[in-house]
């Protein structure tokens, strides 16, 4: 956990109301902070986008939409959102504070997981993929960065919609060879994403529980994205003999 003194929030009391007490993450669309709302009492998580985001006036208004549809999404599963607001050059979402790690952390403390273990964390993730379907939502950016593993052992998926407010922006942030290792050759080849484009990337998620490895491995996005789109998935049992 990150808590330098030198993050210009840690310590700051954003719009009035959240309590910013240490920065607990940095990805490539924004900073995540753990807070405290002083209205309600109540510990959350808060997610500030970067500034060349939020300077950026059309993914602001397109961020806030996204952000209210999301916040009507409730499901066990789902990190809920539960409020939208900027001040000055930050605009940020408040949400559920899920103290725990992510997927990606055990995947690197780990590498593979037995096949019990990875699909108890895989149920969960599906169970609020279908949730948001149903609802209308595709998650366009399912990866293990995405999915929280609580300290009482509950598994969440967090960012819905964020990535669609982003659009194209992640083409020039730090996060692009991340994401593309579980993207679905239709939105290599089309730039869009339908529910089946989060079963695809599931299915990538689970291939790495399983193995330890990406599917497709490649020293730039450039490299991944051809084999996605022109190399088979090897059998996981290649690399695992006897699974």
């Amino acid at each position: 956990m990150d808590t330098t003194l030198q993050d210009p929030l840690v310590g700051r009391l954003l719009d009035g109301r959240y309590r910013v007490d240490a920065r607990i993450a940095v990805g490539g669309m924004a900073t995540v902070y753990r807070a405290v709302d002083t209205r309600l009492d109540r510990v959350l998580a808060l997610k500030v986008m970067h500034p060349q985001l939020a300077a950026d006036a059309v993914f602001v208004e397109r961020f806030i939409r996204e952000a209210k549809s999301v916040a009507r999404l409730a499901h066990p599963n789902v990190v809920g959102v539960f409020d939208q607001g900027a001040e000055g050059a930050y605009v940020y979402l408040a949400m559920e504070y899920v103290p725990g790690c992510t997927l990606r952390d055990v995947l690197r403390e780990r590498g593979a997981l037995a096949p019990r273990a990875a699909l108890d964390i895989l149920e969960p993730v599906l169970a609020a993929l279908g949730a948001a379907h149903r609802a209308g939502f595709v998650h366009r950016d399912m990866k293990p960065e995405n999915v929280l593993i609580g300290d009482d052992g509950r598994v969440k998926v967090a960012d819905f919609g964020l990535v669609r407010a982003v659009g194209s922006a992640t083409a020039t942030t730090g996060s692009v060879l991340g994401t593309v290792s579980y993207l679905a050759p239709e939105q290599i080849e089309h730039g869009t994403a339908d529910t089946r484009a989060d079963v695809y990337a599931c299915g990538v998620v689970l291939y790495e529980m399983l193995t330890g490895a990406k599917p497709h491995a490649g020293d730039t996005p450039a490299q991944v994205l051809y084999r996605h789109l022109n190399t088979d998935v090897p059998a996981p049992s290649a690399a695992v003999p006897g699974l």
